[in-house]
């Protein structure tokens, strides 16, 4: 039995030999968000992944929202959330609590998981060292232009802080909450902010953990994964997916549009989701390459 347990053990090694060889020195930008950070088991098996792939040979840089923590703190402040066109209308008022959340919440509680295992994480905003510069975004809702306040588009990336980082062996931890040219500070999108630094850095991978299995090919019909598509193809089918996979997709092709061979999309409620996509010949979810 006992050898038995142990074949299987080391058969799952040398299935990912060759992935591991090939990911050596490999940057790979991780957008972790949903429930992979809201259930306690699975934050501390994201922490066990990123630092398996630091100990692989890899370079992994985590880029965060907080949403569903950033409601709550709305909630508990009687700050009403509204949204427009899937967007958070954020006011001056809210912006406080967004930044207050996301860099001194749960960047802090990444960072704490991630250093159980060792002197890895270092936390970091989007305004670090000018990391994300940001415009005003506005909603479209009808053809028409919505201002939705403090809500940024990045416009540029300055990576050279990640990349001092990384080439010091630590993981950067980075909230999506970008600066202004005009001295504003502004909430960004997580999986537009985890594409644009996948590019930025030239990664070889972006990979975003949400809590569907991977783009569906006929949703709601049916709910068969599409387990890898050309960038084209997904081009073609955005018009039609449901607004909650729209910015993950998006993020996926402005990462392969930029240069990245590949884009993931990985259901973050499956334990240790990164591994089995990384180093498994299976892999799990869906991949996007350009076309």
């Amino acid at each position: 039995m006992r050898a038995n347990e142990a074949h299987a053990k080391a058969e799952a090694l040398i299935e990912a030999l060759p992935w591991l060889a090939r990911f050596h020195g490999a940057t790979v930008v991780i957008k972790y968000g949903g429930n992979a950070m809201t259930d306690e088991a699975l934050k501390e098996g994201f922490a066990e992944d990123v630092v398996f792939l630091r100990y692989a040979g890899l370079r992994p840089v985590v880029v965060h929202g907080g949403g569903p923590q950033i409601s709550e703190h709305l909630d508990r402040l009687g700050i009403e959330s509204t949204f427009t066109a899937g967007l958070r209308v954020t006011t001056p008022e809210a912006m406080q609590v967004v930044r207050m959340v996301l860099v001194g919440q749960v960047n802090r509680e990444v960072v704490g998981l991630v250093n159980r295992h060792g002197p890895f994480a270092v936390g970091m905003s989007g305004e670090d060292a000018h990391l994300f510069t940001a415009e005003r975004k506005h909603a479209v809702l009808d053809g028409v232009k919505v201002d939705i306040g403090q809500v940024g588009e990045i416009v540029k990336v300055d990576p050279g802080t990640i990349e001092a980082l990384l080439d010091n062996g630590r993981i950067p931890v980075v909230s999506s909450v970008a600066r202004g040219e005009d001295g504003q500070i502004y909430n960004v999108n997580a999986d537009t902010a985890a594409a644009a630094l996948a590019v930025a850095l030239k990664a070889q991978k972006l990979i975003v953990l949400t809590d569907v299995e991977g783009l569906y090919a006929n949703w709601p019909e049916d709910t068969d994964v599409i387990d890898k598509l050309g960038s084209e193809e997904l081009r073609a089918m955005l018009p039609t997916l449901s607004s909650g996979m729209v910015p993950k997709m998006e993020a996926c092709l402005t990462a392969v549009d930029g240069g990245v061979p590949h884009a993931h999309v990985l259901d973050g409620r499956v334990p240790h989701a990164l591994l089995l996509e990384i180093f498994t010949n299976q892999g799990i979810g869906t991949m996007v390459t350009p076309s």
